[in-house]
């Protein structure tokens, strides 16, 4: 694990390289895989996005019992690529080539058999995940509803061609015709219903081609294809309090575990925090409103900027809200956002006391640079970071 994570230390610095590097050698040798790819070089340049901050999340989770779940999940999803075995080989060599080329004098022979194995080992994982999905690469579904929030927020009620198998707080991958090759990951937001329909919340993102399509341009009727539902944000039913935060449309799986809960009261208090960079964005408050009037064990709060304000205070008033809430290493906490939200939020909570283990979130990899470290608990409050999170330009494999 030393010798990964030090020789990846290497690697960060030239990653562009890297990652250019990487695609070409691909390429070059396995023309036929360059279909695979989305034609547009401003989605290639996403996609090398992806691909480095997965690598780097791998790296990072090298030692934690997260990192199987998510390779399994990735294997499963990568079938609606039509992925097969020797494509796990090909990606492999120019993998190596690439951290051979980008390391130079410290590639050794060590360090190339400690890569070689560790790939193994992903591509081992992966290749498990497809091969115990039983279900098909991808399900076609129907767009019978489309409600547009503003420009920029939209939420598409699709009927699948046959049922689609998940749990509450789960989000699939997203496919269009008007955007060919381009999958992009939506959370679900409501629990299974009886005519199988499923909700997608989608924000577009800026320069998103495919979240923009999604939200100004599908029409009813359109089909869309769903990957295969993944994630690790299913509601656990612990006999504990519960603390929900969503930022943005991350209220989408929270919104499904509700539903839940909804259905199967829980025997102890569940507190909701939504957040968003102004009140415009609490697209979905009428829902939220009614539910914390007719659940008696449902509290909701509120967080944006005050009216005239800059977005970026309701980073201030979580972090007020959350530290009054107190108590939190009796609770279970569900985060759902931007991952650059979730990441910070999840540091501030262990800050106050939250237990590790009693917070879900999915662990997604944010494109874009990052803290190297969680800061200590002086160093957050004295010189609290940037909040990213509100950028919604910010490119990142989930477009909330």
């Amino acid at each position: 694990m030393r010798i990964l994570k030090s020789s990846f230390a290497v690697v960060e610095r030239r990653a562009e390289h890297a990652v250019k590097f990487f695609y070409s050698h691909l390429f070059w040798h396995n023309p036929g895989v360059r279909e695979l790819f989305p034609a547009s070089f401003q989605d290639m340049e996403r996609q090398r996005d992806r691909l480095f901050a997965a690598l780097t999340h791998v790296v990072a989770h090298l030692e934690s019992e997260t990192l199987a779940p998510y390779l399994r999940d990735l294997g499963r999803d990568h079938r609606k690529f039509l992925v097969g075995p020797e494509h796990y080989s090909a990606v492999g060599a120019s993998l190596l080539a690439a951290l051979a080329e980008t390391s130079g004098e410290a590639w050794t022979p060590d360090v190339e058999k400690a890569w070689t194995e560790a790939y193994q080992v992903i591509a081992d994982a992966m290749t498990a995940g497809a091969a115990d999905g039983t279900e098909p690469p991808w399900w076609d579904a129907e767009v019978v509803r489309h409600l547009q929030y503003g420009r920029d927020i939209g939420v598409l009620t699709l009927r699948p061609h046959a049922p689609l198998p998940y749990v509450p707080g789960q989000y699939v991958s997203v496919s269009s015709d008007r955007v060919p090759t381009t999958w992009r990951t939506y959370s679900l937001g409501n629990a299974p219903r009886p005519d199988t329909t499923v909700d997608l919340h989608v924000s577009r993102i800026e320069g998103g081609r495919l979240s923009t399509a999604l939200v100004r341009d599908v029409q009813l009727g359109e089909m869309l294809r769903l990957g295969a539902p993944g994630g690790q944000l299913a509601l656990r039913r612990a006999d504990r309090p519960v603390t929900f935060i969503a930022a943005g449309t991350g209220w989408a799986p929270v919104r499904a575990m509700l539903e839940d809960l909804a259905e199967h009261p829980p025997d102890h208090d569940v507190r909701l925090f939504v957040v968003a960079r102004d009140s415009a964005h609490l697209y979905d408050r009428p829902l939220i409103d009614e539910y914390a009037a007719a659940l008696g064990w449902l509290g909701v709060t509120y967080i944006t900027p005050a009216p005239g304000q800059h977005r970026n205070q309701a980073t201030d008033r979580l972090t007020t809200a959350l530290g009054n809430r107190g108590l939190w290493r009796e609770q279970d906490v569900y985060l759902s956002g931007p991952p650059q939200f979730v990441e910070e939020t999840a540091y501030l909570l262990e800050e106050l006391g939250a237990l590790p283990e009693r917070l879900f979130y999915d662990a997604l990899p944010a494109s874009g640079s990052a803290r190297t470290r969680p800061l200590g608990s002086g160093e957050w409050f004295l010189n609290r970071p940037d909040p990213h999170w509100h950028n919604p330009s910010g490119r990142a494999p989930r477009e909330y």
